[in-house]
C-alpha cells in the first residue's frame, strides 16, 4: 500500500457503540465519497461501530469495494467507570502512555492495536487504503507516527476529518487533507 488515509466518523448522536449518525452526519458521509473521487481505493476498513459503518458506506459503495471490519479501529475506552473530568483524564494519558483507568485501555495498548493494522497494510498491494476509525484512537496513531500529535490534535479533529499517511524507506509522514 502506498497511502493510507485514515478517516475520523462524521458527526454522530453519542459516543455508544451503536450510535448512529446525525442527519448532518449522513450528508457527510455522502461528502466523503466526493472527497475520494479520482483516488482508487483498494480497501476500505472500518471500526466495528455504527457511526463508523455508517461514515464508510458512501465511499465503498461508490469505490465498489467492501467494507472490512476491522476490531483494531475500535474507539478506545478511556474507562468503564464514569469520570466527571474524563478531559482532564484523557489529556493525561497523552502524557503517560501507560496509565490507565478502571475498565479503561491504555494509550500504548489502544495505539499498538491500530498501528498493528496499519503496519499489516502497508505490506499489502494497491494504491491506497482507507481506514474509518474514532478521534481518540486515530491522534493516538497519529502520534505513533509523528511525536508532535496527541492531546492538541485530538482536541482540533472535525467530523469527519482525514489525514493520509505515506510510507517512504521505511519514514512515514502525516498529512491532513480534509478541508472542511
Amino acid at each position: 500500500m502506498k497511502k493510507i488515509y485514515v478517516v475520523r466518523h462524521c458527526q454522530a448522536e453519542g459516543q455508544a457503540p451503536e450510535a448512529q449518525l446525525t442527519a448532518e452526519g449522513a450528508k457527510q458521509a455522502e461528502q466523503l465519497a466526493v472527497f475520494f473521487e479520482g483516488i482508487t481505493l483498494t480497501k476500505v476498513l472500518s471500526s466495528p461501530f455504527v457511526r463508523a459503518m455508517q461514515s464508510a458506506e458512501p465511499l465503498a459503495r461508490e469505490q465498489k469495494v467492501e467494507i472490512v471490519v476491522e476490531e483494531g479501529l475500535a474507539e478506545r475506552v478511556l474507562s468503564t467507570a464514569h469520570m466527571d473530568n474524563w478531559l482532564e483524564k484523557l489529556q493525561e494519558t497523552y502524557r503517560d502512555l501507560e496509565l490507565s483507568f478502571d475498565g479503561g485501555e491504555t494509550s500504548r495498548a489502544a495505539m499498538n492495536r491500530i498501528v498493528s493494522v496499519t503496519e499489516a497494510l502497508w505490506n499489502e498491494d494497491g494504491e491506497a487504503a482507507v481506514l474509518v476509525t474514532h478521534g481518540n484512537i486515530m491522534s493516538l496513531l497519529l502520534k505513533h507516527y509523528e511525536e508532535s500529535h496527541g492531546f492538541a490534535t485530538w482536541v482540533k479533529l472535525t467530523n469527519p476529518d482525514v489525514y493520509v499517511l505515506e510510507k517512504e524507506a521505511d519514514i512515514v509522514s502525516v498529512q491532513r487533507v480534509w478541508k472542511e
